[in-house]
């Protein structure tokens, strides 16, 4: 969960820690309801938590007067505000110290939007999560250059590199690909009776963890690269199966004794062991009938 070392940069307090998603669909739900399930975990009321969440959906802001319509999960997120549809205006009078989007709507998160939430935080968090990247709600680009710099962003589809002043920026991607291999990969090595949600927080945490410190202040990077993918499920395995053991949802017995050793020796790889001697020349004539022999294209074993 980048917001795990988000709040680390900024200094902000993660149980005071106020944020702002948009829009009220599923997937942005299902991120309001994690937020709640980690400053929970840090001593917060679940009251108290959910207070610290402002949700919009296409009807505008989430607000008390709206509560015949909504549903329970979302109605524990209510404000005593005015009703309004205007982002800009909520932002305005929220001042979040994040902004999470989930929309789908291209361009939502506007300059003057992002500009706004410059002006309130030094280090403003603006999470654009919708994908594909045409429906991206800004881009990695506009939000650095409107902030000059200064934003925590992540997206849900790729963005290239943005370079401003002279200095380099790589925008991470928030995919679940960081979490569901090693979560899927504990479970099922240590026979899980069933999965509780706190596994998906101890797998955010590693994530945020495994983010190096070059990566996160030369690069302003928020996610670890994906070629550690591998090596960062295996770690989220080994506490899976930590969890589970400690809390008797394992099923595998007895508990190995080597926990690293024992996910190791339970995984494969894909890759093989070249066959064929890069070294050796081709033949320029068919040994037995001397015909020319094709150029072979050795461009996928040639190392890059």
């Amino acid at each position: 969960m980048p917001l795990e070392h988000d709040t680390m940069i900024t200094k902000y307090k993660k149980n005071l820690y106020v944020s702002l998603n948009f829009v009220m669909n599923q997937a942005a739900t299902g991120v309001a309801e994690m937020c709640v399930r980690q400053m929970v975990d840090e001593g917060l009321t679940e009251k108290e938590a959910c207070a610290n969440i402002y949700m919009m959906d296409i009807d505008g802001l989430i607000t008390k007067s709206r509560s015949a319509t909504l549903s329970d999960r979302h109605l524990r997120f209510a404000k005593d505000l005015p009703d309004t549809k205007s982002l800009l205006e909520v932002v305005r009078t929220v001042k979040p110290g994040g902004l999470i989007g989930a929309s789908t709507v291209a361009g939502a998160f506007t300059e003057e939007i992002i500009q706004e939430m410059a002006n309130i935080n030094p280090r403003p968090i603006i999470f654009a999560l919708s994908n594909p990247t045409s429906k991206a709600e800004c881009t990695a680009e506009a939000a650095f250059r409107i902030t000059n710099g200064t934003v925590l962003f992540a997206s849900g589809s790729p963005f290239d590199n943005v370079e401003l002043n002279g200095k380099l920026y790589k925008p991470g991607q928030g995919n679940n690909a960081y979490i569901f291999p090693g979560i899927a990969l504990g479970c099922v090595l240590f026979k899980a009776k069933h999965i509780p949600d706190k596994l998906f927080l101890l797998a955010a945490r590693r994530v945020a963890d495994s983010v190096t410190e070059k990566s996160l202040n030369t690069f302003s990077r928020l996610y670890p690269r994906l070629k550690s993918i591998r090596e960062l499920s295996i770690q989220i395995a080994i506490e899976v199966g930590n969890y589970l053991y400690s809390h008797n949802l394992a099923t595998l017995h007895p508990k190995p004794e080597d926990m690293e050793l024992f996910v190791r020796q339970h995984i494969y790889s894909v890759e093989y062991t070249d066959l064929i001697n890069k070294t050796y020349d081709w033949p320029a004539k068919d040994a037995k009938h001397g015909f020319p022999v094709p150029l072979l294209r050795r461009s996928s074993m040639d190392e890059e």
